[in-house]
């Protein structure tokens, strides 16, 4: 397998965005990541593109309008990991020497999609979601199990939401950027009890690319490009295998095999952007990640260690919960804030020093599954 590198990246501002297209939103991306690269538009060999609810061919909607067509083009699903699913997609085909140069993008108009205002409903062979078990509401039985576990606090679970909007603050391309208070977010609408709002991510509309090649290739565009250490995608196991609903072994297992292939732990990253669709989600994977010990990230939120300024930063973007949300796009937005991160250009929100990063999304719930697919990378500088 060859070395494969990010050469540029770029992103559109997240929000509700219901006057722009995907195809407008797309453009955007792409440009910025292509200017950014230093590349030409016709210089792309192959595109991956994630999306939900984008509807048919829709990376080869967003390519025409920047002037790429004649390539092979592979649209991905993959529900909330359709952008990382993507990501791999066009890192695998340059590690095995298919293409030197790719794009990799997402998109999503949550505004405009077919579930706008509504809850995303479940299949129709999915009897637990017939009956009712929304995404909230699953979640807020593992927060209500955690609880009961480890003792973990609704307090504990709302820093989550106060740290990540706080570090939205610092992100010009964050959706929400507010300092909420621990009473606020407490304090809001419940959603499902204990979940409330601000404990929840938002619906988003925005769209972000990316531009990889080969290493060999890369001292013609940049003197200083960001390494994929690992890629790694998995599916879930069936539900009855699963032990501990406060614990997602998908994840953990997808860790440790980006570890092992990166040749680095938790204690070498310097920075985390992880899937904090829900305050408990986050909570949950500072363990199957392993930033901390099962059971002590109550106390780990607590330590001041995953806020910027501390040991081990997660989701300095503002994450989910701040930056928002827009499915297909999400897994490619972490590539884009680690790519700044790593190379010391990413204004207000920055991690000193940062060297190192992991993204993680998980994505889907699928009936008689721990979920539906977990995709985690990490890069090096």
């Amino acid at each position: 397998m060859r070395d494969v590198v990010v050469i540029g990246g770029g992103m559109t501002v997240f929000g509700k965005l219901p006057h722009r297209t995907p195809e407008d939103l797309g453009r955007e991306a792409i440009l910025a990541a292509i200017e950014d690269a230093g590349i030409r538009p016709n210089d792309v060999q192959f595109a991956s593109w994630g999306t939900v609810y984008g509807g048919w061919c829709i990376g080869q909607r967003m390519l025409k309008e920047v002037g790429i067509s004649g390539i092979e083009v592979l649209n991905v699903e993959n529900a909330c990991a359709s952008g990382a699913s993507a990501f791999r997609e066009a890192w695998f085909r340059v590690a095995t020497g298919q293409y030197d140069i790719v794009l990799a993008g997402g998109v999503e108009s949550m505004t405009i999609s077919p579930v706008a205002g509504k809850l995303i409903p479940p299949p129709s062979d999915d009897l637990d979601g017939q009956l009712g078990l929304t995404v909230p509401m699953f979640f807020a039985l593992m927060m209500r199990r955690h609880m009961y576990e480890y003792g973990t606090t609704l307090e504990q679970f709302a820093k989550v939401s106060v740290k990540n909007h706080s570090h939205g603050c610092l992100n010009p391309y964050s959706q929400y950027q507010k300092e909420l208070t621990l009473e606020e977010i407490l304090q809001s609408r419940m959603i499902c009890d204990p979940l409330t709002l601000l404990q929840c991510c938002p619906n988003t509309d925005g769209a972000a690319a990316v531009i990889l090649c080969a290493k060999d290739i890369s001292k013609r565009f940049t003197t200083r490009p960001m390494f994929v250490a690992a890629s790694v995608l998995r599916s879930g196991d069936y539900f009855h295998r699963w032990n501990d609903v406060t614990f997602s072994d998908m994840s953990h297992k997808a860790a440790i095999a980006a570890y092992e292939m990166a040749g680095i732990g938790p204690d070498g990253l310097d920075l985390v952007e992880l899937h904090d669709a829900f305050t408990v989600s986050e909570i949950m994977h500072y363990e199957d990640l392993g930033l901390c010990e099962k059971g002590e990230s109550g106390s780990f939120i607590d330590s001041g260690k995953p806020w910027l300024g501390g040991d081990i930063p997660v989701n300095p973007s503002g994450g989910l919960l701040s930056k928002g949300h827009p499915l297909g796009a999400t897994g490619v937005a972490q590539v884009v804030e680690v790519w700044r991160q790593l190379r010391g250009v990413a204004g207000k929100n920055q991690v000193e020093g940062a060297n190192t990063a992991m993204t993680h999304v998980l994505g889907g719930y699928v009936s008689g599954l721990e979920s539906g697919a977990v995709s985690i990378h990490i890069f090096k500088i």
